[in-house]
């Protein structure tokens, strides 16, 4: 991978990429690794839904409730006792739909 075909801004709010930092090598090597931790991370998500559900159901409540201390929300909303009930009747629901389909 040579200079010019990493021709890419550095994100938002970062310094720019030192090109030189590491060798060809190494800069396909780690190329290598995030595509191959993409896909590992893809997969696990798809064996597990109730990750899915669980952010977005946090994600939902936040944005209706629209707390004024997230941490203290988050906190509250994470130790519930209810929580795994709540995710395991939302996963039964969406495995149920996606059967009706």
């Amino acid at each position: 991978m040579a200079d010019s075909d990493f021709n890419v801004p550095a994100p938002y709010g970062m310094e720019g990429y030192d090109m030189g930092a590491l060798s060809v090598q190494q800069q396909e090597e780690l190329w290598d690794f995030k595509i191959n931790a993409r896909m590992e991370d893809e997969v696990y998500l798809r064996e597990h839904p109730e990750v899915d559900i669980l952010l977005g159901e946090f994600m939902r409540t936040v944005l209706l409730k629209k707390p004024k201390n997230i941490r203290e929300f988050a906190a509250e909303y994470y130790t519930d006792a209810r929580l795994l009930e709540k995710i395991q009747r939302k996963v039964y629901e969406r495995e149920k739909m996606l059967k009706l389909k």
